[in-house]
């Protein structure tokens, strides 16, 4: 059984950046043109109010090329204090 400290921590910013990141774009609106969603949409799920669902996690693969699995695991951050394995 693991302990609370080595439990990840649900972080959609990480996605976010991450493919902001990859291609080479200016900011969140820019993020929502290429994802093809209402920029709100992003600020939500920037702000953990709304769920990264299936649908957008399959259009940010698309236009990012970054798999599925590295997209998910990209959601989950180390607690902090988590030691590193």
């Amino acid at each position: 059984m693991s302990k609370p400290t080595d439990m990840a921590v649900y972080n959609p910013a990480n996605v976010l950046d991450a493919i902001i990141a990859k291609l080479k774009l200016k900011n969140d609106a820019a993020l929502s043109r290429v994802l093809e969603v209402a920029p709100p949409v992003i600020s939500k799920i920037r702000h953990r109010t709304l769920p990264i669902g299936a649908t957008i996690l399959l259009r940010m693969h698309e236009v990012s090329a970054i798999s599925i699995r590295e997209l998910r695991a990209l959601m989950a951050t180390p607690a902090p204090g988590a030691s590193a394995a």
